[in-house]
Formats: structure tokens, sequence, C-alpha cells
């Protein structure tokens, strides 16, 4: 149901541009200064286009709040591992090192390619 309600939704929203973008610009917006054929006068408002927006407006909202309703009711807990890439598992973890005293860091132990190594100062 929520795969059809996000198309349905994504339809409403292409038709609400489609719809925006062929009505005639005024220049003005709605503070064109008292145009008689504007958006506030009885002409506009009539105007087929004009009230296709204002429908389909207020039917993206509803469907917005529907979508976030049905969104936030199916309960799911899990995480979506949809993204997630192949093979690829969790950060590695830091081996835990015990603590060896007041500040000493144990020194590893000595391989036979270190024997001209300088020794760590204690």
């Amino acid at each position: 149901m929520f795969a059809f309600l996000l198309v349905v939704q994504a339809i409403i929203a292409a038709l609400l541009v489609t719809v925006i973008l062929m009505q005639r610009s005024e220049g003005g917006g709605l503070t064109s200064g008292g145009s008689p054929g504007g958006l506030m006068s009885a002409r506009g408002a009539a105007n087929f286009l004009t009230r296709s927006t204002a429908v389909l407006a207020v039917l993206f909202i509803g469907m917005s709040i529907v979508l976030a309703v049905v969104a936030a009711s199916r309960g799911s807990d899990s995480i979506d591992t949809s993204l997630a890439r192949p093979g690829a598992a969790a950060p590695a973890v830091a081996p835990v090192v015990p603590d060896t005293g007041a500040g000493n860091i144990a020194a590893p132990a000595p391989d036979a390619a270190d024997e001209g190594a300088v020794p760590l100062a204690q």
C-alpha cells in the first residue's frame, strides 16, 4: 500500500508542476498591485488552471500527511540494509591492551629483523 501511495504522490507532484508551468506569468505574483486580470480577481479565481493548482496542492499536502502516518505506523524496527555494500563487514575493533602499571607501555617482542633497532625508552 505504501508503494502505491508513493506512486500516486509522484503523479500528483508531476501534475502540479505541469499545471504551474502552464500558467501565464503575471510578473508580480500575488503582489501584482491590483491588476484586474490578476489572481485575486473574480476572473482569476474562476480560471481552470488556478483551481486545478489549488486542488492539486491540497491533494499533495494531504498525501504527504497520509504517507507520513503510514510510514510511522509500519512498525519496522529493523535497519534498511538495501544500500549496504556486499562483503562489507563491521569496522574492526582495536584489541584491548591491559594496563601494565603507572604509564608503562608494553614493548613488543623482539624480532630477528629488529636487531639494529633502538629500544623504546622506559
